[in-house]
């Protein structure tokens, strides 16, 4: 499960795999929430068939069903994760993972509640920072879709993180509650990310794996209170 994460704004890392790319124009913060607008890399088809461009998106898919603003709004707040094992049924992202709408989401960390403390702090959990062991940056696999406001025309793009099962991992397997299921994003090798981008939908289940608990780390972090609010408009994809 992802619900915060602290994006990557330099986007080299990404372009030795995928090719020279500009930061999106506009500005994001530095701790995203469902809600808030982040980049994200995606398949640009107007140059060419493995050509990608950053973007930027709302944490929290919006369906291009959405009937209205109100819809859109209620249903990216329950959309900014989407299980591996079921985006291709879910009536919110089915239409996304068929039409191999997927994203890389940069990241330099992202946070989790991690309960094991929670009686030494009145039952409640602490935040962890998740990251590379080696510090660098990384992407996660994601679904976007593009929203069209029948009030105003405006376009709207946003995404999701898709998660895998992580029951047993030796560090995302410690976040949430003890009693439910574990979860985690899914980190894409390096050497995927162009493959991850430009997969069919059977070859994106191929790459719907938990990363080695070696490649990563995790400590206690406090919550930043100077996070600003959510944006009160979706952002043009």
């Amino acid at each position: 499960m992802c619900i915060n994460f602290q994006p990557a704004a330099n986007p080299a890392f990404l372009a030795e795999r995928l090719g020279p790319l500009e930061p999106p124009v506009g500005q994001w913060p530095q701790d995203i929430y469902p809600g808030y607008v982040a980049p994200v890399a995606v398949r640009c088809r107007s140059q060419g068939a493995s050509a990608a461009a950053l973007r930027l998106a709302q944490f929290g898919l919006v369906p291009h069903w959405c009937a209205d603003a109100a819809q859109a709004r209620d249903i990216s707040r329950k959309t900014y994760n989407a299980r591996s094992e079921t985006a291709a049924s879910k009536p919110s992202f089915r239409s996304a993972w068929a039409a191999g709408q997927w994203v890389l989401v940069p990241m330099e960390c992202f946070f989790e509640p991690c309960w094991e403390d929670a009686p030494a702090h009145g039952g409640r959990p602490t935040r962890w920072r998740i990251g590379r062991a080696d510090g660098q940056p990384f992407a996660v696999a994601g679904l976007w879709d593009r929203w069209t406001d029948p009030a105003s025309g405006a376009q709207a793009g946003s995404f999701t993180v898709l998660t895998v099962n992580a029951d047993g991992h030796t560090v995302t397997g410690r976040m949430h509650r003890p009693d439910e299921e574990k979860r985690m994003p899914v980190i894409v090798p390096p050497a995927h990310y162009a493959d991850w981008l430009n997969a069919s939908p059977a070859q994106a289940l191929d790459l719907m794996r938990a990363a080695p608990a070696s490649e990563l780390t995790a400590a206690p972090a406090p919550l930043n209170p100077d996070t600003p609010a959510p944006p009160q408009t979706l952002p043009l994809f």
